[in-house]
């Protein structure tokens, strides 16, 4: 499928940077044999903001790519400060692949202004945003709407949807192609496997989840509103905009999480449990850690709906 000429609104054009990797060579012995030259390897330098991007870019952009990721594994996208080194390296890529994290809210000019040659990628372009998710007992109010009816803190969590990993693998993509049309079949045929195995996890997670009957699940950090959305769950958050619940906040979780049987309280490594234990003591139940953030996304979504399909249904 050729690449449009025309540039999407989600791709900012800039100079394409391809890092060739040096080549190595030995010295010559005075009356010996030839020496070894390595072929050169002219990889794409993508930089993403967090460690599913990175699954997304190395599936479809395959052996033709290598993959930096800003947000290292234990820290958090929300209050994430990249490193010194970090922006050096960023001298070499090719693109910045963005997701619409909190803390490119803060970062995303200095990142792009690092290289002026990058191309930018923004893959929340096609995507309604949902707002992100409010406490039930309504101390803050959900469906906010700022201008042009787009929510004024959007759920950046994208990424926990199938569907909508879909739409960025779409982006991710052009992009990739637009940059290196001489392996743009080689990104076609990923892209096409990659949406195949999408489409696979999502009858999975329909068949896991299906035949339950309790559908609320009660979670520390409000990752999985989309995930929700889709699968037809309600997901009763703790923590709201960063904050931990007040005295009144915990008490109402309490007495809610009693009136829905609620036993399991999921929390995420990168977050405090200390709430999410204070809950479940009081209800004599349990804190299970899952994680947005984990490497291979396609089995971890996949592990996520099978423990959420045993913890439910019991």
């Amino acid at each position: 499928m050729p690449v449009n000429n025309e540039r999407p609104a989600h791709l900012v054009r800039r100079p394409i940077i391809i890092a060739v990797a040096l080549l190595s060579t030995t010295t010559l012995l005075a009356g010996c044999g030839q020496s070894a030259t390595p072929e050169p390897t002219d990889l794409l330098h993508v930089t993403v903001s967090i460690v599913p991007q990175k699954y997304f870019v190395e599936r479809i952009g395959g052996e033709h790519v290598t993959v930096n990721v800003m947000v290292e594994p234990g820290d958090s996208p929300a209050t994430y400060e990249p490193k010194p080194e970090q922006f050096q390296a960023l001298s070499q890529a090719a693109a910045y692949v963005s997701i619409g994290v909190p803390f490119e809210s803060a970062w995303l000019d200095k990142i792009a202004s690092v290289n002026s040659e990058m191309l930018m990628v923004d893959t929340t372009e096609g995507i309604e945003r949902m707002p992100m998710a409010a406490h039930q007992h309504g101390e803050e109010g959900e469906g906010e709407e700022g201008h042009e009816g787009k929510p004024e803190n959007p759920d950046p969590h994208i990424w926990l949807s199938p569907s909508l990993v879909r739409i960025q693998s779409q982006t991710i993509y052009e992009a990739l192609a637009q940059l290196d049309p001489a392996h743009q079949d080689a990104y076609q045929s990923n892209l096409e496997g990659f949406l195949a195995d999408i489409d696979a996890l999502d009858d999975a997670i329909r068949e896991a989840l299906g035949g339950l009957e309790t559908r609320k699940f009660m979670v520390f950090h409000p990752a999985w509103g989309y995930f929700a959305r889709d699968f037809g769950l309600e997901m009763i958050p703790v923590e709201i905009g960063g904050q931990e619940p007040s005295a009144a906040e915990m008490a109402a979780l309490i007495e809610g999480a009693r009136r829905e049987e609620i036993r399991v309280i999921f929390a995420q490594p990168e977050f405090s449990t200390r709430a999410a234990e204070t809950i479940a003591k009081e209800i004599g139940g349990e804190v299970l850690l899952i994680s947005p953030l984990a490497t291979d996304w396609l089995d971890n979504l996949r592990q996520v709906a099978d423990t959420f399909a045993g913890m439910l249904g019991k």
